[in-house]
């Protein structure tokens, strides 16, 4: 077995392979996963002011500017996912995430005033972007933040680039978003431990095997803050603009492509435990849910995430 790994997006990333002969070394897997990480992070981090996306968000109102071919395909990704929320997710928090002090910006964490949020809220809004041609636009300042899809998109990049080395059997990891694919030299299956978050320590809750899947887990137990006995996380309910104030602490979604369940995980995770069970219900989707009681953590899954974690995929 051969693994490697490192920093990356503010975290870090975990590859580990089967390996057979006939493979290349392993030191030159590893160049071309960090040349995909690189690229995703110039493209798409919010962290720094020269990647293609921040260059995108200092634009004032009714600017467009030519994006490479990957960002294009994550408007379009966002798009679909506000849709399917009813507008509750979307790309375009950045101004909130910072007037609440969780964004690249961000100042302080506190509860903003009325009118600080009404100005923001102006600037939020996925039908305020139009793609061009090669060109992103925008009617209104809106700031796009990826950090809902990136790592997902990452993941799925890397594992075609495993693929098209002949890598078959692998777990690829990226900021926790992670996808397994085949078995290990000894023919077993990768395993993921799906947590059950608490506010001192994290416990597995339930350990599943994958393979061909992707999983992502989005919860609010890791970023948040407190004020007059209120908890308010980092996940935000675009329509409100304000975070979410339910009981559900974490969704985790098995999908094939990583991508997706990077974004369904946090779509999940906003519409809260009943709309968003009702919605993994009526679309197919494999999601764990953990919600947050008096007394701990209760859980619940999905139909047809019943159905994976028996073996019984569609």
């Amino acid at each position: 077995m051969e693994s490697f790994g490192g920093p990356t997006m503010g975290s870090t990333y975990s590859i580990k392979y089967a390996r057979h002969a006939g493979l290349p070394a392993p030191a030159d897997v590893q160049v071309e996963v960090e040349k995909i990480l690189a690229e995703v992070d110039r493209q798409m981090s919010t962290y720094r002011s020269d990647s293609d996306i921040e260059r995108f968000n200092a634009l004032p109102a009714n600017r467009c500017q030519p994006m490479p071919v990957p960002i294009l395909e994550l408007v379009r990704v966002g798009e679909d996912l506000s849709v399917q929320s009813e507008g509750s997710f979307d790309l375009t928090v950045e101004p909130l995430l910072n007037l609440w002090g969780f964004g690249p910006q961000a100042r302080e964490e506190k509860v903003p005033t009325a009118e600080a949020l009404a100005e923001a809220r102006q600037r939020v809004g996925h039908g305020h972007l139009r793609i061009d041609g090669d060109q992103l636009c925008k009617d209104a300042a809106v700031e796009v933040d990826f950090n809902s899809i990136a790592a997902g998109y990452a993941v799925d990049r890397i594992a075609a680039q495993l693929e098209a080395a002949g890598i078959h059997s692998y777990l690829a990891e990226v900021t926790g978003e992670l996808k397994a694919v085949g078995k290990k030299l000894d023919g077993s299956p990768w395993r993921i431990a799906l947590e059950e978050p608490r506010d001192d320590r994290q416990v597995a809750e339930r350990i599943i095997a994958i393979d061909g899947y992707g999983v992502s887990t989005s919860g609010d137990y890791r970023n948040y803050f407190e004020q007059d006995g209120r908890r308010y996380s980092h996940t935000f309910d675009a329509r409100t603009g304000r975070p979410v104030l339910h009981d559900l602490a974490s969704v985790t979604v098995i999908h094939p492509q990583a991508l997706m369940a990077d974004g369904l995980s946090t779509l999940l995770l906003i519409l809260g435990p009943e709309r968003g069970r009702d919605y993994a219900q009526r679309s197919q989707i494999a999601a764990f849910f953990v919600m947050r009681t008096d007394t701990g953590f209760v859980t619940s899954t999905s139909q047809a995430f019943d159905r994976l974690s028996a073996g019984k995929t569609q």
